[in-house]
């Protein structure tokens, strides 16, 4: 495509690509679109108002192996990096980990799982939920939330990575089986319940992370939400960090869930024995480990650093000697929402079947040469304990300034305006905040639209540098401009309301 640069014809190019995905549009089959409603039947909307009465704290743990026995004779892909990259053999094994909570307030459960995968649809979770919920044996169940670990060397359960750009590189039967095995995960931790005492503590990361791109803006903090059962068994810890995982590099040949492996691995020999959770935070802009130039390009030195990372984060978890009593509540509130993508590589994957995010079409809303596709997904706002922690649950990559507020100001964005949202940390509610990121559905990067720059003759496809030499990668990955703005107003709607 680089030739491009040369022929001096933008407008022709973007025509092209307009009417290449008009042509496709053209031929998609009606069957292929979807409304909100018909794609929220499982998704439990939670509360309506907010109560903090809850008698006591009851919480579950369990988990199950994803990875497949046969990984050596199937082809499974890894995710992350490069299409066309079959897993040759195993490092640590693909969890899918559940914790369920209650307060015991006789207003149902709330249901928290990470999948170590680098993320999946909406519409796969959906399938997760329905299993769940025709089981029949969770009840009162008011909300079921499940996220990607984002570890950059599990099998490809997006299907981006298959043997090309447009090729499905999920396997059938290994989806169905994760689906299976995360939704039995979810069952056995409502059976696994006990009562107890549930704590907060933090910890600051230092010279864990890095930002590869300005502003150099992220939550520099580890929370640790730990539960404390009265019989004396295993605590159950619940630790949320900002951070790619992807310590392995780009020429990982092994399926591994990264850096939380290793991370629980340390928990595991300080304790003697635990159960251990990892969620992902705000990772877009880029957030990733610090030495990740090191290892990008050399796997045996990756091999070292995932261990020794791993160690370090688990080494910062432990050490926390904050910890301060969580009152007995669980508060939360989901809203689907549609957003409008722009993304014409991404629909063009879509369509041809490589993604299965839901898509909606409305003819109401085309004009000129825009399309009228959006990808319908969801927000969710947690509480716990009384405003002791909120919790922003969040369907893609978040750009950190978009939590924080830290936005370039107009004479150093890409596109010489002020960004002019309400960010999360000004919706804030309670003493603690942390997003999870990844959270029940993948829509690549969100950024300030302030800072949104296109490859000029072919937006999506490549990217760009601005004029102060700053790399635009994460757009190509992103559903468009308005991701950020649609997310934050369906945020902050939804807090307002339980207000």
């Amino acid at each position: 495509m680089e030739f491009l640069r040369f022929l001096k014809l933008p407008e022709l190019v973007r025509g092209i690509i307009s009417g290449l995905l008009s042509l496709v549009i053209l031929f998609v089959p009606h069957s292929t679109y979807t409304t909100v409603g018909e794609t929220s039947k499982y998704m439990l909307t939670g509360d309506e108002t907010f109560s903090y009465n809850g008698e006591k704290w009851t919480v579950g743990f369990a988990k199950e192996v994803l990875t497949p026995d046969d990984i050596t004779e199937e082809s499974y892909y890894i995710a992350g990096y490069n299409t066309n990259n079959p897993a040759k053999s195993v490092l640590d094994d693909m969890y899918a980990k559940a914790v369920y909570l209650d307060d015991n307030s006789g207003r149902g459960g709330v249901v928290i799982c990470a999948v170590d995968c680098v993320g999946i649809s909406r519409k796969d979770i959906n399938d997760i939920r329905k299993i769940v919920i025709e089981s029949g044996k969770i009840p009162d169940l008011k909300s079921i939330n499940i996220c990607a670990t984002h570890t950059h060397s599990a099998i490809d359960t997006q299907g981006l990575w298959g043997k090309n750009f447009f090729s499905d590189g999920k396997n059938e039967e290994f989806m169905n089986r994760l689906k299976e095995l995360t939704a039995k995960a979810i069952i056995d931790a409502y059976s696994a319940r006990k009562d107890g005492s549930l704590y907060l503590g933090t910890a600051e990361t230092e010279g864990l992370l890095t930002d590869t791109r300005t502003p150099i803006d992220y939550d520099a903090t580890i929370t640790r939400i730990r539960f404390d059962p009265a019989d004396g068994s295993d605590d159950t810890y619940i630790v949320n960090m900002a951070c790619h995982a992807e310590c392995l590099g780009a020429r990982t040949t092994v399926v591994s869930a990264d850096f939380p492996a290793y991370m629980e691995k340390e928990m595991i020999d300080q304790t003697g024995s635990a159960n251990v959770v990892f969620i992902n935070g705000a990772i877009g802009g880029l957030i990733t480990c610090e030495k990740l130039d090191d290892v990008l390009r050399n796997f045996e030195l990756g091999l070292e650093y995932v261990r020794e990372f791993g160690k370090d984060v688990g080494e910062a978890v432990m050490s926390i000697n904050n910890e301060t009593a969580l009152q007995p509540a669980i508060n939360v509130k989901t809203q689907a929402l549609e957003i409008k993508c722009d993304n014409t590589a991404l629909l063009l994957v879509r369509f041809l079947g490589v993604l299965n995010n839901d898509v909606a079409k409305d003819n109401d809303v085309a004009k000129d040469n825009d399309n009228n596709i959006s990808i319908i997904t969801e927000v969710s706002y947690m509480e716990l304990g009384n405003m002791q922690i909120g919790v922003y649950m969040i369907p893609g990559e978040l750009s950190p300034e978009l939590e924080s507020g830290n936005f370039l100001p107009a004479e150093e964005a890409a596109n010489g305006t002020k960004a002019d949202y309400k960010s999360l940390s000004e919706m804030s509610r309670c003493e603690h905040n942390f997003v999870i990121g990844l959270c029940n559905d993948e829509i690549g990067y969100i950024i300030p639209e302030n800072d949104f720059l296109l490859h000029e003759w072919l937006p999506y496809f490549n990217n760009t540098d601005d004029e102060n030499g700053r790399r635009h990668y994460e757009e190509t990955n992103s559903l468009g401009p308005n991701a950020a703005g649609a997310i934050l107003d369906a945020m902050d709607e939804l807090i307002k309301s339980v207000e």
